[in-house]
């Protein structure tokens, strides 16, 4: 979702922990940390007070715990693999949406396996994560893909995360649609506006979407659109800087930047299904998967569900074009699955071996490759499934940004705006409001 979009690989859509966004310490001034990280003020101080409490139950037995409810079975089997090759260690699997009690507690897990979001990121400002640094699987972790984790947050001289998964998301489509049509595979913004023009000539809704569910329209329509125009990462550090300072006037805001991207996002939700307000992310499935739509702006984690009702539908996968330069393309991805250490694990070492374990060449390539997502180990095979090849050689030359989405703090309702601005076409209230909310939040961190 990972509002990690923050997203499932194949399953149910994004629980809400895929929203989450980060919280953390007060600070002096209102910087980038202090400013992200405020809305979560009141967790983060709990995690000050965490301790060692215990060793876990069985002396040799370490706990694992795993976010995405719909690779359980997954990793269960290679957690399995792991005792079977390390006698004298049991691993106790166990599964939570939420990060928060299992630190408020004082018992966190001994190895945690989660979205990497705003969320995690309060733990890793707090420092109550081991550094993986001098592990031997952290050399081979690819560096482009590390600094996306960065981007939410560090802690000096720690490598806090080992990023085990990256999702790519863009345009899913129906290539059967596209060679009814005649159409291409548009690689300028006039070029899918064309496509469009010509799919609704001929009766064809051009996108799906399902407004219903809000973390849809912040995942794609929104993401998308900002993606190849914005890089979100440089907006929102830029943004958090200036404090109470944002508006029209300042360096970088809302109503400024993101003029152009909302501009388009105006443009690509006329396109969209008629009764797109009332129809929920299942129904997008659904309507896809019957090939009643050319194309659905969502992620890999949609194509499971679509394949459960047409196995056979022809479908790919390309990036959204928002500007006349191709070259400006970019994926929008996220680390869908990162692993850490909390400091408070009583078998330090036996988490080490299991982090080094799922991070055997064999095992995270393989894992990947079967959830539809991409290693992120250097020198990993490419993801092979055809529904995905579109996106390829975005993840290999590292076109890519997280989601502009995924960016902002969860007291800022930015799917309900989305919701009314597709309604009313009305995107420009929509920034300023977006604009006064930063500056609410940043005037609060500020006295923190």
């Amino acid at each position: 979702m990972t509002r990690t979009p923050e997203r499932p690989l194949t399953s149910a859509p994004v629980p809400a922990t895929h929203a989450a966004r980060r919280g953390g310490p007060p600070s002096v001034g209102v910087g980038r940390r202090s400013f992200l990280l405020g809305t979560g003020a009141l967790a983060a101080l709990a995690l000050a007070g965490c301790a060692p409490t215990g060793s876990a139950a069985g002396g040799g037995s370490i706990r694992f715990y795993m976010q995405k409810q719909e690779v359980i079975a997954y990793f269960d089997d290679l957690l399995r693999r792991f005792e079977k090759a390390t006698p004298g260690v049991s691993v106790v699997h166990d599964s939570t949406v939420a990060i928060a009690p299992q630190f408020v507690r004082g018992q966190p897990a001994d190895v945690g396996c989660f979205n990497d979001n705003l969320e995690l990121a309060r733990y890793i400002e707090r420092g109550v994560l081991s550094d993986l640094s001098d592990l031997p699987s952290a050399s081979r972790v690819r560096t482009d893909i590390s600094t996306l984790t960065d981007q939410y947050a560090t802690y000096p001289g720690r490598t806090s995360v080992l990023p085990y998964s990256l999702a790519a998301a863009g345009v899913i489509y129906n290539t059967a649609i596209f060679d009814r049509y005649g159409l291409p595979v548009p690689e300028t913004w006039s070029q899918f506006v064309d496509v469009c023009e010509a799919l609704k000539a001929a009766g064809v809704t051009p996108i799906y979407a399902t407004d219903r569910d809000t973390w849809t329209l912040w995942q794609g329509l929104f993401d998308y659109s900002v993606g190849s125009l914005v890089d979100p990462a440089d907006f929102f550090a830029r943004l958090a800087e200036q404090g109470t300072d944002v508006g029209p006037d300042s360096p970088v805001s809302f109503e400024k930047t993101f003029a152009v991207p909302m501009e388009r996002a105006k443009v690509i939700s006329s396109y969209f299904n008629a009764d797109h307000a009332v129809r929920s992310y299942a129904d997008g499935n659904l309507a896809f998967g019957r090939g009643e739509v050319a194309m659905y702006l969502q992620g890999p984690w949609a194509l499971g569900q679509i394949a459960l009702i047409d196995e056979t539908l022809p479908v790919g996968t390309f990036v959204l074009p928002v500007s006349e330069n191709p070259d400006d393309r970019v994926a929008r991805v996220n680390i869908d699955l990162g692993l850490f250490i909390p400091t408070a694990s009583q078998h330090v070492d036996e988490a080490r071996h299991l982090v080094d374990f799922l991070m055997q060449p064999e095992i995270i390539d393989a894992y990947n490759a079967d959830n539809l997502a991409y290693s992120t180990r250097t020198g990993a095979p490419p993801q092979k499934d055809p529904r995905l090849a579109g996106l390829q050689q975005y993840v290999d030359s590292a076109s890519f940004s997280q989601g502009a989405g995924t960016f902002v703090p969860a007291s800022i309702p930015l799917g309900n705006y989305l919701q009314s601005a597709t309604r009313s076409g009305d995107f420009d209230s929509m920034l300023r409001q977006l604009d006064a909310d930063w500056r609410r939040l940043a005037g609060r961190n500020a006295t923190v």
